[in-house]
């Protein structure tokens, strides 16, 4: 009896210590994975303090005494005659109200689709998932002409659009979630005298907090750094987004104002990476939640 129980702890010992042995491993290749995704945005910030010339020479430098530049391809990227700044609030604008309204609309699309469950909420539903198989190249040119006609070429009617794109998405992940959440929660909030509108925003929507989390932050990367959609929709001769700006930054004949360009994409990647920081935990959270029933 004792051998046996021997036996067992030092196969259970062996085993811990081939599981540590394979969990060191995965993180010296996860670790040097993380430094090839790393790489790129150090390189971007690296040269963003240095001269022109010598990024396009030697970009992998460390910049010196002759190539750096202290904050002057921030200063050029900032106070520039493409007015960077009121791009910079405008991109916020539009993210802001764009990835509110997918939040708010979405989320109350997909209790009502999955309490309902009818015929014709099911048929809604999967036209909003077959909106995410669609080129975007098929629909382009229709879109410009319809925004143009309807004057949702503004920053403050762009998020209209948004919703168009981004609700396939976001539906998805709200309705995998409620179809894992106990109904009885919401008959208790009934009984106690709760309606279907206040049952929703005083009990489902705080329980879907990962998941709204979790589309948010994808919707906002999404948004934030979208090109094609604003220079189709918005008018260009009074607004202009981040990513549309940084683009004008190259000039005629191949000439690329490197410095500037490398200080504003700067400018605009840090709050989404801080943004991401702070909040992947729940992004992990809100996609584990709405992948897994029961």
């Amino acid at each position: 009896m004792a051998d046996n129980l021997n036996s067992k702890i030092k196969t259970d010992d062996e085993i811990k210590i081939k599981r540590k042995k394979i969990d060191i491993i995965f993180t010296v290749i996860f670790t040097i994975i993380s430094i090839f995704w790393v790489y790129p945005l150090i390189m971007v910030l690296i040269n963003s303090f240095k001269e022109k010339l010598s990024i396009g020479s030697s970009p992998f430098n460390l910049p010196d005494e002759t190539t750096y530049v202290g904050l002057d391809n921030y200063d050029q990227a900032v106070n520039t005659k493409m007015d960077f700044m009121s791009a910079l609030v405008n991109s916020l604008i539009i993210t802001i109200l764009s990835v509110g309204l997918i939040l708010l609309c979405t989320s109350m699309c997909a209790y009502f689709v999955i309490r309902v469950n009818t015929w014709y909420t099911k048929a809604f539903f999967y036209l909003c998932l077959f909106s995410m198989i669609v080129p975007f190249q098929m629909i382009m040119f229709p879109l410009s002409k319809v925004t143009d006609t309807l004057g949702l070429n503004s920053p403050f009617l762009i998020p209209i659009v948004y919703l168009g794109f981004g609700a396939g998405t976001a539906l998805f992940m709200f309705t995998n979630f409620l179809k894992s959440m106990p109904l009885e929660i919401e008959e208790a909030a009934m009984i106690d005298g709760c309606g279907p509108i206040r049952t929703f925003f005083s009990v489902v929507l705080p329980i879907m907090k990962p998941t709204i989390i979790s589309v948010g932050i994808l919707e906002t990367m999404w948004i934030w750094n979208d090109y094609l959609l604003p220079s189709l929709v918005l008018n260009l001769r009074y607004y202009k987004t981040v990513p549309i700006v940084i683009q004008y930054f190259q000039g005629g004949y191949g000439q690329k104002e490197w410095g500037a360009i490398m200080a504003s994409m700067v400018i605009t990647i840090t709050p989404i990476v801080i943004l991401y920081l702070f909040l992947q935990k729940h992004i992990v959270k809100g996609v584990l939640s709405g992948a897994v029933k029961g």
